[in-house]
């Protein structure tokens, strides 16, 4: 477009106090004209100097150049420029026949549009950049002190590992894997108690009979009435013989605590431990179809007993284990469908006396899972996304079945150093990680808020 001595005319009246006082004025086109092209300003861009120019011909001075400063007085500009959208609103209303004709010219210049194209792309990286280093900043900024109470988090569950390690025997030492015939009486007395805080009253008792594991495979039940044991109580020799059984048919001692559980099972410890934790209701489908006397019963006798046991009840309820009543199964899966992590922290606290430290870490862990849980459920509701909840487990149980598929082909070959890593990183540290998860949850939580 040529330049044109188009004129327009400014009237404004200020009727104030009655007097009628007017401005007349004639603008023209050359004072809304970009320094670049020497035409009118189309989407004027305004630099942090003030110099304003045509957005297209800050997009060609941009390529040509690759510098971010301004074609006039070559100031380096911040950020990325905006369209001032007061003086393009201004100059359109002005100058409406300019403008149109102007941007009718643009649109047939190819070299224009790719020019354009690029300073747009260029200017959502830098938004992005900027964006991610603001949540950079902010995070740093309000979450120093939350990690160095991580580091000292992870510091204590490092140690407690290491003294863990130090300290318990070695897996091929443990009386699951000894011959009972070959227990000494210190051996027999470890087994004794670990039935149970009522056994630990025996166990004089047997040390003073010197009770080795061939003796104690020769034991009927009427000899425990007799000296040197005297157990007068018809629980606790119902719960010892029917123990004793269990033994004597094993050959060796029946896991009693995690760790024995998983010296016996290492695969399916690992298994149940990292299942449990991504997919709490599917493992414990698995555990009812798959794994129903050994695990399944147990873990729902623990988690849901039944209200009017008696004490001979409590002493010998997992080692003559029944089907559950109604009011168990009615109370299980209420929990299952809406707390299934309840039920896993219920399962650790009945062990608190066994597993002190391990015990709060999973039922740190299982609280953390909730509430995980729970802000994916809000997250579907407020996004009016419930509808896609059957493909996203169908989607959950396909993946969870492929991973299990998996790990059941390469355990025989995984090395057992590497499983044990897994389990005592998904044992103590997964729940370090799923407080750093919570707290960012709370953060944007709060911050979509505002």
């Amino acid at each position: 477009m040529t330049a044109m001595e188009e004129d327009v005319k400014l009237e404004s009246a200020n009727d104030e106090n009655g007097s009628g006082a007017k401005l007349d004025r004639n603008i023209s086109v050359s004072e809304f004209s970009c320094n670049c092209c020497y035409d009118i300003l189309v989407n004027p861009t305004t630099l942090n100097c003030g110099h304003s120019f045509c957005r297209h011909c800050l997009a060609l001075w941009w390529v040509s150049s690759k510098k971010t400063e301004c074609p006039e007085c070559r100031d380096k500009w911040e950020g990325f420029p905006k369209v001032n959208i007061l003086l393009r609103d201004v100059i359109e209303k002005l100058f409406p026949d300019a403008i149109k004709e102007k941007y009718e010219d643009l649109e047939q210049n190819a070299e224009i549009g790719r020019a354009l194209q690029a300073f747009n792309k260029y200017g959502n990286e830098q938004n992005q950049s900027s964006s991610r280093e603001g949540r950079a900043n902010q995070q740093r900024g309000g979450g120093g002190f939350f990690s160095g109470v991580l580091t000292a988090l992870t510091g204590v569950a490092v140690v407690l590992l290491v003294y863990h390690w130090s300290s318990r025997e070695s897996e091929h030492d443990l009386l699951v894997h000894k011959p009972v015939s070959k227990w000494t009486p210190e051996e027999v007395v470890l087994w004794l108690e670990q039935l149970g805080p009522w056994a630990s009253h025996y166990k004089d008792r047997f040390l003073s009979g010197r009770v080795n594991g061939r003796l104690l495979l020769t034991l009927a039940e009427e000899e425990f009435s007799k000296e040197p044991y005297s157990i007068e109580s018809n629980s606790h020799r119902k719960a010892i013989i029917m123990e004793l059984e269990r033994v004597k048919t094993l050959g060796v001692k029946p896991p009693q605590n995690l760790w024995e559980y998983k010296a016996v099972n290492p695969g399916k410890s690992l298994f149940l431990l990292y299942a449990l934790k991504s997919s709490p209701r599917l493992s414990m489908l698995y555990m009812y179809l798959f794994d129903y006397t050994e695990t399944f019963l147990p873990f729902i006798h623990t988690t849901c007993p039944l209200q009017e046991e008696d004490e001979e009840d409590i002493i010998t309820k997992f080692i003559d284990l029944q089907d559950p009543s109604w009011p168990q199964w009615r109370e299980f899966l209420v929990k299952y469908v809406f707390l299934p992590y309840q039920l896993l922290a219920e399962f650790a606290w009945d062990w608190l006396e066994v597993h002190y430290w391990t015990s709060r870490f999973i039922i740190v862990n299982a609280m953390l899972l909730s509430v995980l849980e729970l802000f994916s459920f809000w997250r579907l509701w407020s996004t009016s996304q419930l509808r896609s909840v059957p493909r996203l487990m169908w989607g959950h149980f396909w993946k969870m079945s492929t991973q299990g598929l998996f790990v059941a082909i390469f355990w025989p070959v995984i090395p057992q150093f590497v499983c044990n890593c897994l389990f005592y990183w998904a044992l103590y540290f997964n729940p370090i990680i799923n407080i750093d998860l919570v707290v960012k949850k709370i953060r944007r939580l709060e911050t979509q808020a505002i």
